[in-house]
């Protein structure tokens, strides 16, 4: 939390490339203006400033506009960048916190000074463009991981025949639609097919920049949902809430109890459950892939990443007001917006933890 108490051009972090620095100066100086007037004004309120994963962007875009309503003199801004910039832009003291869905290395945790938090609940979706099968398909990790390697090339293909013999599917090529580096969505998608795919493991493993080596790439969640949703044959993945706003066809994935789930607060929250419960103390766990006959198997938290140490009190102080705030009044527009809330065993535990970081 050690970060400057104003913006300027010198003020915003480490030298990068004059091109980035440039387009982030630019950013923060429209997000510093805000609803105010003029820079004057705005220079009388202190603007916390988030960047990182889009996959939680519509949430943090609706709790700066709801968090903003209470006190003109606290606002927020929230950048969607990536979840490895957003740790980057963390670590090198660039803003206020970081979000995305990658689990912090030790390295990061110990150099950086970071610390990550869970906010709310996703779910990454396969999503699909098949307009002539109007039933929901049927996925296993182990297809889908030979889909993204380029090992499963049509819809018609054995593997995925086998798993929805009730369907007719279409002699039609699959195309792929992936992330580029840097992506939390990546990260958990990789996770989940690392651990049901030991081809994938090898290959590519748990990362948030995999080398894929089919597809074409959607730069942000938003993007995604577009390319799908306009490109029939299409398949891609995306965080549950994107799916469900833009209708998308969204497939049942195998879960370890041998149960075809969909995505839904439900199965979601019950992923959830199934790792932290009864301690509701492992802020950091991987939820992919859990045990239980209803848990949707590419669950994961979306984290607010925090430094641990600050010089700044009064930008403190209103970082930990609005930590107060996401884990009270804030949750309810996490439903709103679609996403799965914290189960209140470990909201509560967050919520203490968030205070003794103070």
């Amino acid at each position: 939390m050690n970060v400057p108490a104003r913006f300027s051009a010198l003020s915003i972090g480490p030298r990068r490339s004059s091109r980035c620095l440039v387009s982030r100066v630019c950013l923060l100086s429209l997000f510093a203006l805000g609803p105010y007037g003029t820079v004057s004004e705005a220079q009388n309120a202190v603007i916390l400033v988030g960047s990182g994963s889009s996959v939680p962007a519509p949430l943090y875009n609706r709790w700066a506009q709801e968090y903003g309503k209470r006190n003109p003199n606290i606002q927020m801004r929230y950048l969607p960048v990536g979840t490895s910039e957003g740790i980057k832009e963390i670590s090198h003291g660039a803003g206020d916190f970081g979000a995305g869905e990658a689990q912090l290395t030790d390295t990061q945790r110990k150099e950086g000074g970071l610390i990550e938090l869970p906010v709310v609940l996703i779910g990454i979706v396969p999503i699909y463009n098949l307009p002539d099968v109007h039933q929901e398909i049927r996925l296993s990790g182990e297809v889908l991981a030979g889909i993204f390697l380029g090992d499963v090339k049509t819809w018609n293909a054995p593997q995925i025949v086998k798993l929805n013999p009730e369907l007719t599917l279409p002699n039609l090529p699959i195309q792929v639609i992936n992330r580029p580096g840097g992506k939390g969505s990546n990260y958990v998608f990789t996770d989940f097919l690392s651990k049901v795919s030991s081809k994938f493991r090898a290959q590519l493993g748990v990362t948030p920049s995999p080398k894929w080596p089919v597809g074409t790439p959607a730069e942000r969640s938003s993007d995604m949902a577009d390319k799908v949703k306009s490109s029939p044959g299409s398949i891609g993945y995306v965080e549950y809430q994107y799916a469900m706003k833009g209708n998308i066809s969204q497939a049942a994935v195998l879960n370890p109890s041998g149960k075809f789930v969909k995505a839904s607060t439900e199965s979601i929250t019950a992923a959830c459950k199934a790792i932290e419960a009864p301690r509701w103390n492992s802020f950091s766990a991987s939820l992919t892939n859990a045990p239980g006959a209803d848990t949707f198997p590419i669950t994961s938290f979306t984290w607010i990443y925090l430094r641990l140490t600050t010089t700044d009190s009064a930008r403190a102080a209103a970082l930990s007001d609005l930590l107060d705030w996401i884990y009270t009044e804030g949750q309810q527009f996490a439903i709103q917006e679609g996403y799965s809330e914290l189960p209140p065993p470990l909201l509560a535990a967050v919520r203490k933890k968030a205070k003794d970081l103070r």
